[in-house]
């Protein structure tokens, strides 16, 4: 008997965003795999998605992502209550306090509960909003009829945490793009002949970023021409960062171009000595991985989900033994064979996941949830 037609909404305000790419890819391949339910997409008002299948349609949400502004928080509930919806997935713990209808939720790390950062924010106003975080954080998972996570690592974090996720968390692993297309581009700052290491992503101090920094003068002595990119966005982490390579001398070594262009990015993977990534937390280490299918070799952290998600493809070190550190960086820098062995593994690694899979996977969560 087939089942009635349900109503399903994804809040999908985040799409644009660089942590927006795994609800960007579930609502796209969802297009295919879902042709009998009926899903609205919640979008940033500026926001021009379209959908390509008639039983997909975009709604504008103008409510603060992120807020505990009551404005917000109750305009959002109503309305979701006005969209009538059977279900309504989440993907992140930020949603209505009330709204009471059944919803899945993506919790995708518990770097944020690990990990403070303030910012600029002045610190009672900041421990605050910490406090309301981590009561919502709770509070998401605890009343989600479903939990998804994005690697083994996090479903078992969180359970260790929260034992009552236990038997509703199911584990979608994420995926990389495919190469960039477009023809490489030598970045400017960069020589043709030059050795360097490269890390692209934000500067949070759970990056780790300042340990690159500490092994580069021991590194320097057995490679005094190597340099260090550090590409992403230039904002006050990344500020501080440059403040601490000039306090430490090695401004002809290191550098931070803030944002590259693909056509640029895609020439600093293909070139690079190794790709390395010393983070202290991640939900499924995506950076890697695009490494990866351009043929970067990787040198990672040991740290939370990036063994799981790496497998034997990557060459790891503690993210707190300064000494490991180097160690790992300088076998990469001196053993050629190492490099074409991480690389081969390295384009076997990225194609055991899938976005198409992880839609597949999501859309079952759904089906279970709404019966």
């Amino acid at each position: 008997m087939k089942q009635p037609q349900k109503h399903i909404v994804i809040d999908a305000r985040i799409r644009r965003a660089s942590t927006g790419r795994y609800v960007d890819r579930l609502i796209e391949h969802l297009q295919d795999i879902d042709s009998e339910n009926n899903y609205t997409i919640l979008l940033q008002p500026d926001d021009d998605w379209k959908p390509r299948k008639e039983n997909f349609c975009g709604t504008p949400c103008k409510y603060k992502q992120f807020s505990f502004n009551p404005i917000d928080q109750i305009g959002f509930a109503h309305l979701l209550y006005r969209l009538r919806a059977d279900l309504v997935h989440f993907p992140l713990n930020q949603q209505p306090l009330f709204y009471f209808r059944p919803v899945v939720t993506s919790t995708l790390d518990l770097t944020m509960l690990r990990f403070t950062r303030a910012g600029k924010t002045p610190l009672p106003i900041f421990w605050v909003k910490m406090a309301a975080y981590r009561f919502l954080f709770w509070y998401s998972n605890k009343k989600s009829k479903a939990i998804i996570t994005i690697s083994n690592y996090v479903k078992n974090d969180l359970a260790k945490n929260y034992p009552f996720t236990k038997g509703k968390t199911t584990t979608t692993y994420c995926a990389s793009e495919p190469p960039l297309s477009m023809a490489a581009v030598q970045p400017g700052f960069i020589g043709n002949k030059d050795q360097f290491l490269m890390y692209v992503g934000t500067a949070f101090p759970h990056k780790n970023l300042s340990s690159l920094l500490s092994v580069m003068p021991e590194l320097l002595e057995k490679h005094p021409e190597l340099k260090l990119v550090l590409a992403g966005k230039k904002e006050q982490y990344y500020e501080k960062l440059d403040k601490a390579v000039r306090k430490l001398g090695l401004s002809d070594h290191v550098i931070t171009p803030g944002f590259v262009s693909d056509a640029e990015l895609k020439w600093l993977y293909t070139h690079c000595q190794a790709y390395v990534f010393p983070s202290l937390s991640e939900g499924f280490g995506l950076p890697g991985l695009e490494a990866m299918v351009h043929g970067a070799p990787v040198v990672s952290s040991n740290a939370t989900c990036l063994p799981e998600i790496y497998g034997s493809a990557a060459l790891f070190f503690n993210p707190e033994n300064i000494e490991d550190i180097s160690l790992k960086i300088e076998r990469i820098l001196s053993d050629t064979e190492l490099r074409k062995d991480l690389i081969k593994k390295g384009h076997a690694q990225v194609k055991k996941y899938s976005w198409e899979k992880m839609a597949k996977e999501t859309h079952d969560i759904y089906v279970k949830a709404l019966n």
